[in-house]
């Protein structure tokens, strides 16, 4: 309601401006959240003095650069050391504060030539920054970092950059994407990431093109083991961080091909109290969403799993979870293929053409079933990510002898995913950009809302 008496007041970036101060504000109310400053109005300073903002005290933190203010003054553990495979979570957040005029010489004003991908949060821009202090690079010197800059217009987007920094800013581990920076200045919202160099799953897996070689059999695992691992500290952590949106575009690789979650703004923590679930409103992508979640708004931490265990299917078949270019009754992945996990004849057919001679039929069986398990009806069914983290290594390990299958024809004249290159045309969509790589934002998935 606010935001609509606003908008009859004001002009659109007036109404913007005051209801994002009010959307962040009321943030500070919410128990565990830390509501992040706006950059203090620039200062008569000496050139090269940093400004420091309202309440964000200035640290000497790795990653705050010549005094810089660092938002939430985490203590304790908040420099960016190298962490465990296990992670670990920060009392607050620990970012570098950029000032707009830094992100725009990062970025060569936002040049179009450095547009990495656009989604309904905004645009994602390619930027240097100087690796020690972080201050505006030469384009090709120092280091890259993938710029995320909020549309103006996206008040959802506003509740979302609110929940990146919350949640990317205090969680430490190697398979998640590192979040660097902020910036809050006037109705200017921006996010800067650690930059991925090979983009993202959903690229490797359905784009066609010559610059993209089709992922092996190995590698696909290690990207699903490393994306499990993801998910698994995220559920152990002591809030049980639901992250509600996993699909393949939201897995970013690196230069190794290591995967990293991307794209937080729909992660909620989990229940507390003894309760099984959180009650909140249908948000996500259709084809990945847990059935109980669509059709309750009950969200459980094995919701999670459920979306794991499309992308999984996915990474077997190479087909995307929705597809309106493939046959009648073969429209949607998990509906037509959940069928042919649990017969080997079926499945060999099933199988990615394009990973022919290169899995053993055991692995293939064994990952199979494993996804029925997380597509399994019943959240209660499903295994945990610590349990499928487990599962996969012992594909991993399968894969390394033993008889190699080969993918037969698919059933029903089914094509292979790679020769799409499509995603359906939903009538009602809205996605976001994700911080690295091409983001997927060719091909946008419809959400749910």
């Amino acid at each position: 309601g606010i935001h609509r008496v606003f908008r009859s007041i004001f002009t659109t970036s007036d109404a913007y401006a005051i209801c994002a101060h009010f959307t962040l504000a009321a943030a500070m109310a919410r128990p565990g959240m830390v509501a992040p400053q706006p950059n203090a109005p620039a200062a008569k300073s000496s050139p090269g003095q940093a400004r420091k903002s309202p309440s964000a005290p200035t640290t000497s933190g790795s990653g705050s650069g010549s005094g810089r203010p660092v938002a939430g003054g985490a203590t304790n553990g908040g420099s960016e050391a190298s962490p465990s495979r296990e992670g670990r979570i920060l009392e607050a957040p620990n970012l570098r504060i950029f000032t707009f005029a830094e992100l725009k010489a990062a970025t060569r004003n936002f040049k179009s030539d450095t547009l990495l991908g656009e989604g309904g949060f905004g645009r994602v821009h390619k930027g240097w920054v100087d690796e020690k202090t972080m201050s505006p690079a030469r384009s090709g010197a120092g280091m890259p970092v993938a710029v995320k800059k909020l549309n103006p217009e996206s008040l959802q987007g506003v509740q979302e950059w609110q929940s990146e920094v919350n949640f990317l800013g205090r969680l430490i581990h190697p398979n998640l994407v590192r979040l660097l920076g902020y910036c809050w200045e006037d109705k200017e919202l921006l996010l800067v990431y650690e930059y991925m160099a090979k983009g993202n799953l959903e690229d490797h897996l359905f784009r066609s093109e010559p610059r993209i070689q089709p992922l092996s059999w190995s590698l696909r695992l290690r990207v699903a083991i490393d994306a499990a691992r993801g998910l698994a500290f995220l559920h152990s952590s002591e809030k049980h961080v639901i992250y509600r949106d996993f699909k393949a575009s939201n897995i970013l690789l690196d230069t190794q091909f290591h995967a990293k979650l991307s794209d937080f703004g729909l992660a909620k923590d989990g229940p507390a109290g003894g309760s099984s679930h959180v009650t909140t409103r249908v948000m996500g992508t259709y084809g990945y969403a847990a059935p109980e979640y669509v059709a309750t708004g009950h969200l459980y931490v094995k919701s999670d799993v459920y979306g794991f265990g499309v992308v999984l299917l996915e990474v077997l078949t190479g087909l995307r979870a929705l597809d309106t270019d493939r046959p009648s009754g073969q429209h949607n992945l998990v509906d037509w293929a959940k069928p042919h996990l649990a017969d080997r004849r079926k499945l060999a057919r099933l199988m990615d053409p394009r990973l022919e001679g290169q899995y053993s039929s055991r692995g293939a069986q064994r990952a199979a079933q494993l996804t029925l398990r997380c597509l399994a009806a019943e959240h209660t069914n499903r295994p945990s990510m610590k349990e499928v983290v487990a599962v996969l290594q012992e594909v991993e390990s399968m894969s390394r002898g033993g008889f190699v299958g080969s993918a037969s024809p698919r059933p029903n004249n089914a094509r292979s995913g790679h020769g799409y290159g499509q995603s359906p045309r939903p009538g009602y969509m809205s996605e976001r950009a994700s911080p690295a790589g091409s983001h997927g934002s060719q091909h946008p998935s419809p959400r749910v809302r």
